[in-house]
């Protein structure tokens, strides 16, 4: 029979995964230029991204101290978030217990060494922030989940859902259609998104995400135990944590409880790991002779760290994190900007933005048009994963602000609609040997057409041409005023000349740069 402490954990990570996936699901277009709860709220108190962020960028966002309630309550009661809380480690947990449950040992005595792992990894992250590399969105956990659900489950999701409804319509049987229909307009306007999207890497970024998820075949909390750097610095903190765990006089040292343990705490007294406990309350659910129990003590805090790091490993794994910093920008673009790299309108400029993207992904999620997508090399090693717009997968529509709503790191600022269409992100540019005016003689005045500003970025220029026939006719050829183009790609997007575009936008001229502007003289 499950005791008090493991049925309130297991409704703590029930409530918390449930909430995460709803403000997942709303951060989401829904027919308004608007949104109240983006999931970029765990982001907000997440300590780790907190504490990277001020050291790599000199900043902290004002939302983001609310990560001091994540601390206060490891100071308090240890890694509770880890186990009652966070998002990825309840579905974590979940995958190792449909593997595990039959098993006597969730925990293999011959891998109790692999804990610190996560501790290195987390000296390799601060001491590279140090030196303003920005590589914790590769592995915080809630970075993790978001830019994977985002980027991978996301898109299978809409796609198998599309694909069931759709062949249900297809059948053509009035009853079916009957029941099917009304389900399907219910998620479509309220869970799916606005429309099927598509990511580069999305196979990729799959793949990372559900081998981490099968490692936890192998090893109950697998990432949890090993690598999560989040848990890492929790552990740090717990060290001195009220929390105590008493064993009365009844202990047979049978260390069934050694069998329950998600993490590497241990099952004796004098070993228990604060650093590693989740306060599951697996081993007080266990134990036979119910001598074990938690609660709060101040002498706790006093007690000795039981968390032996081995010191020359810490020392290189900060050494490899400073390493790493001239090492992922060798190929920078600072000096020489990538034509192709098109950032969101709002973001930093280009060094100041890689201090503080994320990589979470949440600015594609709300992307109408599918355009903004993860970057591969257009950014060097640094910006990975980092947003790029794409124009002819999608252009940034003129009105919308809604990715400088959800970064949760300020590395795209939240802008007004009427300042928004006034930033420049790229200019334009008329390959005009493949522009249909130019190099055929025909009329063609989609770029035109399409260009949302004001006063035309896309003016006209009245030629007279002679046809194959030697007829005379006038054809309108296209100019962009490169005062007022503001680089949105709709131009490219919508050109008839499908396979490369005679219209194409460039990064050059962007607000943000004073580098990559166009040079006259």
């Amino acid at each position: 029979m499950e005791s008090a402490v493991v049925r309130y954990r297991i409704i703590s990570q029930v409530l918390f995964l449930t909430i995460f996936v709803l403000l997942f699901l709303l951060t989401n277009y829904r027919g308004f230029d608007e949104i109240r709860y983006p999931v970029r709220i765990f982001l907000e108190f997440d300590p780790l991204i907190a504490f990277t962020t001020l050291l790599a960028a000199h900043h902290l966002p004002t939302v983001m101290l609310f990560s001091l309630a994540v601390v206060g309550s490891a100071l308090v009661l240890g890694r509770v978030f880890c186990g009652w809380v966070c998002p990825l480690g309840t579905i974590h947990h979940f995958v190792s217990w449909l593997y595990h449950r039959k098993e006597k040992d969730i925990l293999p005595r011959s891998n109790l060494l692999g804990y610190r792992i996560k501790y290195y990894l987390l000296f390799f992250i601060l001491a590279s922030s140090v030196f303003t590399l920005q590589s914790v969105g590769f592995f915080d956990p809630i970075s993790l989940l978001i830019r994977s659900m985002t980027l991978f489950v996301e898109p299978v999701v809409n796609l198998m859902v599309h694909s069931i409804f759709g062949f249900f319509y297809d059948t053509e049987i009035r009853w079916i259609t009957a029941l099917t229909e009304p389900i399907y307009s219910l998620l479509k306007n309220n869970f799916l998104s606005f429309r099927q999207p598509y990511f580069h890497q999305a196979l990729f970024i799959g793949f990372l995400f559900v081998a981490i998820l099968l490692m936890n075949f192998y090893r109950m909390r697998f990432w949890c135990f090993s690598l999560c750097p989040l848990g890492a610095l929790l552990g740090l903190v717990s060290q001195v944590s009220l929390l105590r765990r008493w064993i009365s006089e009844a202990c047979t040292k049978c260390d069934i409880c050694f069998s329950g343990c998600q993490a590497f705490a241990r099952g004796n007294q004098d070993k228990w790991l604060r650093s590693e406990c989740l306060v599951c309350g697996n081993c007080q659910n266990r134990c036979p002779e119910g001598a074990i129990d938690f609660g709060l003590s101040p002498s706790a805090a006093l007690t000795k760290p039981g968390l032996n790091l081995i010191r020359r490993n810490l020392l290189v794994s900060a050494a490899s994190g400073i390493i790493a910093v001239p090492f992922l920008r060798m190929n920078s673009r600072y000096r020489n900007p990538n034509p192709k790299l098109i950032r969101p309108p709002g973001a930093l400029e280009e060094g100041e933005f890689l201090k503080r993207c994320l990589k979470c992904g949440e600015c594609m999620k709300v992307c109408l048009t599918n355009g903004l997508q993860p970057t591969l090399m257009e950014a060097g090693l640094e910006g990975i994963w980092s947003p790029i717009l794409i124009p002819r997968l999608g252009y940034c529509q003129f009105y919308c602000t809604l990715c400088g709503q959800v970064c949760p790191s300020g590395a795209i600022k939240k802008l007004t609609v009427s300042k928004k269409v006034q930033v420049r992100i790229g200019l334009a540019f008329i390959d005009k040997n493949r522009c249909l005016p130019y190099s055929q003689g025909i009329d063609c005045i989609v770029c035109e057409e399409y260009c949302p500003t004001p006063k035309k970025a896309i003016w006209f220029i009245e030629k007279r041409v002679k046809d194959r026939g030697g007829i005379v006719k006038i054809v309108k050829q296209p100019v962009v005023d490169l005062e007022l183009c503001t680089g949105c790609g709709i131009c490219e997007n919508k050109c008839p000349v499908v396979d490369k575009p005679a219209i194409v936008v460039t990064s050059i001229g962007e607000s943000r740069s004073g580098v990559n502007r166009l040079s006259l003289y």
